[in-house]
């Protein structure tokens, strides 16, 4: 039951519908994607058991612990969720959706990367959709995509450098036309927090 772990840490969440609030961060490695706006260098990692995860995150005030990657999915089970879901913590996942989410999980966040018909087959309801937006990208229709409480468009950030003027225009354009989408901008980069 081990899980091969790039980083642990305490912030808050960046982005979405959780913006702002505090969040046990674990980073997983591995992905099954390759995209070329990724921010995060998840190639490397240790093996933890649940229980050396655990002795690691007991020390924050936090209860929510949020799964990222990497795709998290590759990693967890859910015997891995009820371990952390029996000592009281929520977990939320953010996921590329290519594969089932548990319904373990409190939380779902899916950003669906190239095709996306597949995340609705897979995936047929989820807490939020986040879609990473550079000026000139298509918006799909969100009935084409998982059912969700919350769809957003987040404009793309280069490294940890603000998004460019374009992207955040042009997502602020899509989203008056389609206001079914919100706005999700990267808080974290903005403010140079973790």
């Amino acid at each position: 039951m081990n899980l091969n772990v790039n980083e642990i840490f305490y912030s808050l969440q960046g982005e979405g519908g959780r913006q702002g609030e505090a969040s046990i961060f674990i980073r997983l490695t591995k992905c099954n994607l390759k995209c070329n706006f990724c921010d995060t260098d998840f190639a490397e990692g240790t093996d933890m058991s649940p229980e050396q995860i655990l002795s690691v995150i007991q020390q924050f005030p936090c209860r929510w612990i949020l799964w990222t990657g990497g795709e998290p999915t590759l990693q967890l089970t859910d015997n891995i969720l009820l371990f952390f879901k029996k000592r009281g913590f929520l977990q939320a996942i953010e996921s590329n959706g290519h594969k089932k989410l548990s319904t373990c999980l409190d939380y779902t966040v899916v950003s669906p990367k190239g095709n996306l018909g597949y995340a609705r087959k897979i995936n047929p309801q989820v807490s939020e959709i986040r879609l990473a937006i550079r000026k000139g990208d298509s918006i799909p229709a969100v009935q084409t995509l998982p059912e969700a409480k919350s769809y957003f468009l987040s404009p793309i950030f280069t490294e940890n450098k603000i998004a460019t003027k374009e992207n955040i225009d042009y997502c602020v354009e899509q989203i008056k036309r389609r206001p079914e989408w919100r706005l999700s901008l990267q808080i974290h980069k903005l403010t140079g927090i973790k």
